[in-house]
């Protein structure tokens, strides 16, 4: 496995720490204290997760600061209900989501993979924050088989709000497992504005006649942004689109 520059410190971390289940964790290991200089200069946190006994094993320091949460209050509770309202309904489907990737892993001897996307959160003291938030899934033995995830949160409220879609990536190509920058945080936002407008307005119900009189454009045109959506998404049919972006929060 590779992955890039400065994260494979945080596989340095996993490798450190597998062994012991992550218990112990010593804050003043060299490796540690690193990790914390390279996430406060990268305005980032992480924590790591027993996703089998959905339970939180152990959180940086820097929580406190990007959250307002001290590391051991961290939990999967006030990680959700910290979700900006906006983004509720897509983080309960990304939690699904990384729910059942885990599930896969466990089950099928997966060594690991690799999921993106991103939420905006109200820090404790009221501050919108928005965050990619990329989890590392890999398996342990000790003290029994499980599944951890490592997840990182960078604030990229640097490059404001992706206007036609979300970030999103599940699969086990570690190149997507690196410093966020702006073709990172736009993996996934296959559409342009217009198309992605124009699927909203199908998924509501109306016609390439009725899209056409909205936008101003010919129902022709409305046919060829389409044609050209489904060749994108690589999928049969407009319903079947529609039925993915669902599945993915995009809705």
């Amino acid at each position: 496995m590779n992955s890039s520059g400065q994260y494979k410190l945080f596989l340095k971390f996993i490798e450190t720490y597998l062994a012991s289940g992550f218990k112990n964790i010593n804050t003043k290991d060299p490796l540690v204290v690193e990790l914390e200089k390279m996430t406060e200069k990268n305005n980032q946190f992480f924590y790591l997760a027993d996703m089998i006994n959905w339970e939180v094993v152990y959180t940086s320091e820097r929580c406190i600061d990007m959250m307002g949460i001290q590391p051991e209050k961290l939990n999967p509770g006030n990680i959700f209900t910290s979700t900006h309202p906006d983004d509720m309904q897509r983080h309960s489907v990304a939690r699904s989501r990384m729910v059942k990737l885990c599930s896969d892993v466990f089950i099928d001897q997966n060594n690991y993979a690799v999921m993106s996307t991103n939420l905006r959160f109200i820090h404790k003291q009221g501050a919108d924050i928005n965050f990619l938030i990329q989890g590392y899934v890999f398996k342990g033995t000790i003290p029994k088989p499980t599944v951890y995830c490592l997840f990182i949160n960078t604030d990229i409220s640097w490059f404001g709000p992706i206007k036609h879609g979300y970030n999103y990536y599940i699969g086990k190509d570690l190149s997507y497992f690196r410093l966020p920058d702006k073709e990172l945080i736009m993996t996934g936002c296959i559409f342009t504005a217009r198309e992605f407008e124009i699927i909203k307005l199908i998924k509501e119900g109306l016609s390439s006649k009725h899209i056409g009189d909205k936008l101003f454009i010919s129902p022709h045109t409305v046919d060829t942004h389409r044609r050209n959506i489904l060749k994108k998404a690589n999928k049969q049919s407009i319903n079947e689109l529609i039925i993915d972006l669902q599945e993915r929060g995009f809705f």
